[in-house]
């Protein structure tokens, strides 16, 4: 008997489980633990990170039966895992509370072996943020992953931003975008003063915009139509460059297994459509995995499987 502890702590949501010899006992999910914030030092943040991971595992003891500090191994994908001040303060959270051994990789890592168990394979993250991974033996290869300032192309955040930036265009030309005033309806802002200022306030979510954008383009706005097939695009070509890195490692497979996780690609119909639309046109082979991968599935399998 054997327990193994999963968990996928990304920027929009913490997601844990534990499993018996290969079978899953139980699961919590709460908020984002907020890497960024961590890897910025905010002492606040830190605190409020630990006492979330400490309720989620409490959580998942009591659901599962289980003495966590009974667990053999655990693996973690952790958004902001190259951070070394965010890999160390998961990596002592657990360690107070969880037994045996702790291994702490990328999100994109524990989500590939939810999609290609150990296996070759290219993986798309597209939440909040966005960041591409392919695998090729025990080469890892990835595109994206700058965060919002510097990229996070395609992601929830830059389809807010985007479709905002599109219709303060649109409007400079004369034209009155539906989704800039849906923006403003939902963000209670009267004028566009009103506007400016509220993208410019510290901690606007650009992200939460996202939903506002696909309402729109659902009732035929022509700027969020337009930012949705863009967002699809931009994922499509990072996929592109991490499977020309792949090749020139040697891969060689007739077919490439594309998957992805995240609520953009698994929610977004327009922007799923997109994206595999492009992806097709320039990947030759290219074999979709059908529905949203499971990262935590792969975290348990990770933890289950030391490599």
């Amino acid at each position: 008997m054997a327990f193994y502890l999963g968990m996928d702590a990304g920027g929009s949501r913490t997601r844990v489980a534990v499993s018996e010899d290969g079978r899953e006992l139980a699961r919590a999910e709460g908020e984002s633990v907020k890497t960024l914030r961590i890897a910025e030092g905010d002492a606040g943040a830190l605190l409020v990170a630990e006492d979330r991971l400490g309720a989620l595992l409490e959580e998942l003891g009591s659901k599962a039966g289980v003495d966590l500090r009974y667990v053999e191994r655990s693996s973690v994908g952790l958004s902001g895992a190259s951070v070394p001040a965010v890999r160390e303060f998961v990596d002592r959270v657990l360690r107070r509370r969880v037994g045996g051994t702790v291994e702490i990789v990328g999100d994109q890592v524990i989500a590939l072996d939810g999609a290609f168990p150990g296996g070759d394979g290219i993986l798309v993250i597209a939440g909040t943020g966005s960041n591409i991974g392919g695998r090729f033996g025990d080469a890892l290869f990835g595109a994206g992953g700058w965060g919002p300032m510097l990229g996070d192309e395609g992601s929830g955040h830059w389809i807010g931003l985007e479709a905002l930036r599109s219709a303060t265009k649109a409007r400079d030309r004369g034209e009155n975008p539906l989704v800039l005033r849906e923006v403003m309806r939902v963000w209670n802002a009267e004028s566009i003063g009103d506007l400016i200022a509220v993208a410019h306030r510290p901690g606007t979510s650009f992200s939460g915009l996202s939903q506002v954008v696909v309402a729109c383009a659902d009732r035929g706005d022509a700027v969020a139509i337009d930012v949705l097939r863009r967002a699809g695009e931009e994922l499509a070509a990072q996929v592109v460059v991490v499977c020309g890195k792949m090749r020139s490692a040697g891969f060689a497979a007739p077919a490439c297994g594309v998957a992805y996780t995240g609520s953009v690609l698994g929610k977004i119909d327009r922007v799923r459509e997109s994206f595999n639309a492009a992806v097709l046109r320039q990947i030759r082979g290219a074999r979709f995995v059908e529905g949203e991968v499971d990262a935590v599935v792969g975290a348990l399998w990770r933890a289950a499987h030391p490599r």
